[in-house]
C-alpha cells in the first residue's frame, strides 16, 4: 500500500475513532442524567408525605432562619428537607402577633406575622371543595386551597422555585382582632352568625366579604420570602391582554416564539426554559392568569422564575385551557429533566402522588376527586404536545439539557 493510500486510511480511522469516542461520551452522558433524574424522582417519592411535627434536629433553633437560609438563586427549598415539617408546622400554629391588610393586588389577602417576626399571606376560603368556577379561565375569587396544591405539585415536579404554603384555620375574634391594624379592623363585618372581613385591594369589596364559619376561618399560609432576596417584577412574554376582542401578539403571530428568543432574558441563560416549566405547571393546574412573574433582583435572567401567586387555579376541572401551554407549542422545547420526570409520572403516579403529599395538611382533603383526575388527563396533554414536536423538529432539538448546579453551602 502507497504511503499516500496509508495516510488517508489512518486519517479515516482516526475520524472514526473521534466521532465513536465522542458518541459514546455523549451517550454515557446522557444515560448518566437520565439515572439521576430518575434517582431524584425516587427520593421525591420517598419523601412525599410530610409530617407536620414541631421537633427540629438542627443548629439553628428558629424553623423561619432554617427556611430562609434554604434560598438560593435557583431553588426556594433544597431537594432534601428534612426540617420541612417543622417549618411547616410552625406556620401553622405559631402565634400570631400582628395582623394587616395584604400587599398590592387584585385578591383579598392579610398580611400576617407570626412568632418570632415572620411574614406569611393568609389567603382565605372562598369555595366549597366542589364549587366549580365558570366563566373565563382566570375568573372568581382565589383559591387558598389552590395554594397549597400548587406547592405539593412543584415539589412533585422537582421545580423548587415555590414558597412553602399550608393551610391553617384561624379565629379572627381571638387571634385576628387584637392583633389588627385599624386599617384591617376596618373592613371587619358580622354577616348572620358569621365573622367576616373584605380588606384592601383591587377588587375587594364591602358586598362581598369573606366570612368563617362563626369566628373560624379556613385559609393558607405562604411563607415569606426573605427580605435579603428582594424581588423584581416582569411582564410575562405570554400575558394575555385581558381585554374582550383584543388578542395578544402570541394568540395570532406562529413565529411569535422566534420574537421572543431576540429578547432579554429570553435570548440567553435559563429563563426561557423556566417559562415553559411554567406553562406546563400552569396548565396542570389551570391557572390561566399568569399576566407577570417574578424574579430576584438584578439577577440578568440567571436566577429562577419564582412560581408565586398560584390561586387562580383548580377552578374547573373539565375546562382544559391549552393556551396556557403556548410557551411550549410554540417554542417546542423543553428541559430533558422536567421531560423525564413529566414521563415517570404517568399512567395516576402524578394523581396518587399529589393526594399522598397533601394528605398532612390541616385543610386535607385539599382538592376534590375531580380536580386529581384531571391532573393527569392534562399530563397526557403535554406529552401529546412534547411528542408533536418531537416528531416535527426531532429530540436533539427538542429536548434541552440544561441541569445547573445547585448550591446550599
Amino acid at each position: 500500500m502507497k504511503l499516500k493510500q496509508r495516510v488517508v486510511l489512518l486519517a479515516i480511522l482516526l475520524v472514526i475513532f473521534i466521532f465513536t469516542k465522542v458518541f459514546l461520551i455523549d451517550n454515557l452522558d446522557t444515560s448518566a442524567a437520565n439515572r439521576e433524574d430518575q434517582r431524584a424522582f425516587h427520593r421525591m417519592m420517598a419523601s412525599l408525605h410530610v409530617d407536620l411535627d414541631p421537633r427540629l434536629d438542627h443548629t439553628l433553633q428558629s424553623p423561619w432562619e432554617i427556611a430562609a437560609q434554604w434560598v438560593v438563586p435557583r431553588e426556594v427549598y433544597p431537594e432534601e428537607t428534612p426540617e420541612l415539617g417543622a417549618v411547616m408546622h410552625a406556620m401553622t400554629t405559631k402565634k400570631i402577633i400582628k395582623a394587616d391588610v395584604g400587599y398590592k393586588g387584585t385578591q383579598l389577602k392579610a398580611l400576617l406575622i407570626l412568632e418570632g417576626g415572620q411574614k406569611v399571606v393568609f389567603k382565605p376560603k372562598r369555595y366549597a371543595r366542589d364549587y366549580v368556577v365558570e366563566g373565563e379561565p382566570y375568573a372568581g375569587y382565589d383559591r387558598h386551597n389552590a395554594e397549597v396544591a400548587a406547592f405539593h405539585l412543584d415539589r412533585i415536579l422537582g421545580f423548587r422555585r415555590a414558597p412553602l404554603v399550608v393551610g391553617r384555620f384561624v379565629n379572627l375574634r381571638t387571634e385576628i382582632r387584637p392583633v389588627a391594624t385599624e386599617q384591617l379592623l376596618g373592613t371587619f363585618m358580622t354577616v348572620g352568625n358569621n365573622t367576616c372581613f373584605y380588606g384592601k385591594c383591587y377588587y375587594c369589596r364591602e358586598t362581598e366579604p369573606a366570612c368563617a364559619d362563626g369566628d373560624i376561618m379556613e385559609g393558607s399560609v405562604t411563607l415569606w420570602l426573605p427580605d435579603v432576596w428582594p424581588l423584581q417584577k416582569h411582564r410575562h412574554p405570554w400575558g394575555r391582554t385581558y381585554r374582550e376582542g383584543k388578542l395578544a401578539r402570541w394568540e395570532y403571530d406562529e413565529s411569535y416564539c422566534d420574537a421572543v428568543k431576540k429578547t432579554s432574558p429570553y435570548d440567553s441563560g435559563p429563563r426561557l426554559l423556566d417559562i415553559i416549566d411554567t406553562a406546563i405547571f400552569d396548565y396542570l393546574i389551570g391557572n390561566a392568569d399568569r399576566h407577570h412573574y417574578e424574579s430576584f433582583q438584578d439577577d440578568e435572567g440567571a436566577s429562577m422564575l419564582i412560581l408565586l401567586d398560584n390561586a387562580k387555579s383548580f377552578g374547573n376541572p373539565a375546562l382544559d385551557e391549552r393556551s396556557i401551554l403556548a410557551p411550549l407549542y410554540q417554542c417546542c422545547i423543553i428541559r430533558v429533566s422536567t421531560w423525564n420526570r413529566l414521563n415517570y409520572l404517568k399512567n395516576g403516579v402524578l394523581k396518587s402522588a399529589l393526594k399522598t403529599a397533601m394528605s398532612h395538611d390541616p385543610i386535607s382533603p385539599v382538592l376534590s376527586d375531580p380536580h386529581l383526575d384531571a391532573l393527569d388527563q392534562r399530563l397526557l396533554s403535554i406529552l401529546a404536545t412534547v411528542k408533536q414536536c418531537t416528531d416535527q423538529f426531532g429530540p436533539d432539538v427538542v429536548l434541552v439539557e440544561d441541569r445547573m448546579t445547585l448550591s446550599h453551602l
